[in-house]
């Protein structure tokens, strides 16, 4: 299924979800505040208790004007207000350069406060975008390199003394490499965090939609199981009320266009009530797991793909649930199948007392190498350059979880193809076997039918 527009999955994830760089004011001035009192309680305590000469005077202003930005942010902004990437990023910057002056009146990077210039760094990476993260890095960078060489320095009780060169020089190099290190490394957390929540996401809203479509059949059957018997009435009625009049007649004409609209009528009802969509009836919402893979089946392949279902077991077929899940996960895997198989795609199931297992194989080049270990996350493609997300293989994974599924992906040996397997455990997906008469891992309780055969992908799960 291909959705377009306001449909799109992909631009409800950004409706959904807040832009990369967007943080709330109250955030960053909490992360302020509490730098405040820090530094003031710091200083406080080397100028009282351990009698250092410092320039308190030029750190107190340096604080001064820390409180007074924040007390201006809270006066022009809202606390629940949302800072965009270049307002955070900005806000960030002060940061560093505040600091940066406080460790300069402060004995530079003699002073082991200097470790905090890896807080705002950190912090940056987590909450912005790369590039704003990587113009605060080089600024860091610059203000300790800077420090490295201008500062006031620190009047230690001891006269003369004075720390190493070296020992100067490695406390730069370990900044600078942990700012490089930590700004790289939260933001790729960051990243992989952001990018499973959007897939998620994603999945969450084509689910939805899927969901909205049973609902929209489900309504379409109802109507026209309730509509029919009074439009047959009115059939009836009109076609006496026929007999008792002259042909030719106003009258006549009249309830002969009636009769006309009631047939017209009934015939759209009689086209709404085929939609298969709505699947009410036990009988079409729970089939057998072999019937249920015959007719995922029979909707793909074609002159040049054949798709096959084998059957590895002679005991009676576990009963389950038609749902959306069930139907969209493994369609979408069938699919992927069908567009790198050579020739043949086989299906083979077997089931015992304790899972269900079925293996989806194609004849194909198999997984690429560089993914198969990353098979089931978010945005993995071997083809970046044709407009898809891939994110098919993620919504297959996605969805038949739901199931209480687990998926396995390997490849049979160079050149001979790719495989799937998925199992279940029988008490799951076994409608026979569950306590409550339905199966536990099913989530939805809408069936959608046939209908969810066509509905493809938005997609295609080409992920290799």
């Amino acid at each position: 299924m291909i959705v377009h527009n306001r449909n799109d999955p992909a631009s409800a994830v950004e409706e959904a979800h807040p832009a990369m760089g967007r943080v709330r004011v109250r955030t960053l001035l909490t992360i302020r505040w509490l730098a405040i009192v820090g530094q003031l309680t710091a200083l406080l305590v080397v100028d009282e208790i351990l009698q250092f000469d410092l320039a308190m005077i030029p750190a107190m202003v340096t604080i001064g004007i820390s409180v007074a930005i924040n007390l201006w942010i809270l006066t022009r902004y809202s606390s629940n207000e949302w800072h965009n990437d270049r307002g955070a990023a900005a806000y960030l910057a002060f940061d560093i350069v505040q600091l940066a002056v406080m460790l300069y009146l402060t004995g530079g990077l003699d002073n082991p406060f200097a470790l905090l210039f890896l807080v705002p760094v950190t912090i940056s990476a987590t909450i912005l975008s790369l590039r704003s993260a990587l113009y605060l890095g080089v600024l860091a960078v610059f203000c300790v390199s800077f420090l490295a060489v201008y500062h006031v320095p620190l009047p230690w009780p001891a006269p003369g003394f004075e720390l190493p060169r070296i020992y100067a020089a490695a406390i730069w190099i370990s900044l600078v490499l942990g700012t490089v290190f930590l700004m790289f490394y939260a933001w790729r957390v960051a990243e992989e965090t952001r990018r499973m929540s959007d897939a998620l996401a994603a999945t969450q809203t084509y689910l939805s939609q899927e969901r909205e479509l049973s609902a929209l059949g489900s309504l379409a059957a109802a109507a026209a199981h309730e509509l029919g018997t009074p439009l047959g009435t009115i059939t009836l009625v009109v076609k006496e009320l026929l007999h008792g009049q002259p042909e030719g007649g106003e009258v006549h004409a009249d309830l002969e266009l009636l009769n006309g609209e009631v047939a017209r009528c009934r015939t759209i009802l009689a086209s709404l009530a085929r939609n298969p969509s709505a699947g009410v009836d036990p009988a079409v919402s729970q089939l057998r797991f072999d019937a249920l893979i015959n007719d995922i089946s029979g909707g793909y392949g074609d002159d040049e793909t054949v798709v096959a279902a084998h059957a590895h077991v002679t005991t009676p077929a576990p009963l389950i649930r038609r749902s959306p899940e069930l139907l969209q996960g493994l369609g979408n895997l069938i699919e992927n199948a069908t567009e790198f198989a050579r020739s043949q795609v086989d299906l083979e199931y077997t089931w015992d007392d304790d899972q269900v297992e079925l293996t989806i194989s194609d004849d194909g080049p198999g997984f690429a190498a560089n993914i198969i270990g990353l098979l089931g996350d978010p945005y993995i493609s071997t083809r970046p350059d044709s407009g898809r997300m891939g994110l098919g293989v993620f919504i297959s994974k996605t969805l038949l979880e739901r199931t209480g599924a687990a998926l396995h992906f390997f490849n049979q040996g160079r050149g001979l193809g790719a495989t799937v397997v998925i199992r279940w455990p029988r008490h799951i997906i076994d409608l026979t076997m569950a306590e409550d008469g339905s199966a536990e891992g099913d989530a939805v309780s809408n069936p959608l039918g046939h209908e969810l055969q066509n509905l493809r992908s938005w997609e295609h799960s080409n992920e290799r």
